[in-house]
């Protein structure tokens, strides 16, 4: 390898001419296209920030308004519940009621009909009564007649 001195000399020449005249004329143009660059870069990584922040707070305010739903939609099954037990208690009241007062009407009814056969059995009683004097007093009864129409009328009335 064979260099060649003044090559190199007249090469660093030229590299430090050509430094000076970029230096000169177009470094403050490069170095303000490399400040925009960094400038725009940096709103894009704060825009960037900004966003995620705000994407952040969507979130949060999302989550509260759902937790805010779900805690409405317990509150509005809780009262639904709450009025379907009462509605099912009034509803159970009533059958209730209307069940006694069935009862009652029954016995009423069972009160009025046993005693509606307690009195045709004591008018039965008095008429067979009746009807055993009658005969009693159309015929002498002696002792036997007398058991006799007596087992007639305990029979007749069954006791």
């Amino acid at each position: 390898m064979d260099i060649n001195i003044s090559t190199l000399l007249m090469t660093l020449v030229n590299f430090f001419i050509l430094v000076l005249i970029l230096k000169r004329f177009f470094w403050s143009k490069i170095q303000a296209i490399i400040e925009e660059r960094q400038n725009y870069v940096d709103e894009q990584l704060i825009k960037a920030d900004e966003d995620s922040e705000k994407a952040r707070m969507y979130l949060l305010e999302n989550q509260k308004i759902l937790q805010s739903a779900k805690d409405e939609g317990k509150k509005i099954t809780e009262k639904k519940k709450v009025k379907a037990n009462k509605i099912y208690q009034e509803i159970i009241d009533n059958a209730n009621e209307e069940a006694k007062s069935l009862i009652e009407r029954a016995k009423t009814d069972i009160q009025r009909e046993k005693e509606k056969a307690e009195y045709e059995v004591k008018k039965q009683a008095i008429d067979l009564a009746v009807e055993l004097s009658i005969k009693a007093l159309e015929e002498s009864i002696d002792d036997d007649k007398h058991r006799k129409l007596i087992s007639d009328f305990i029979t007749k009335v069954g006791m």
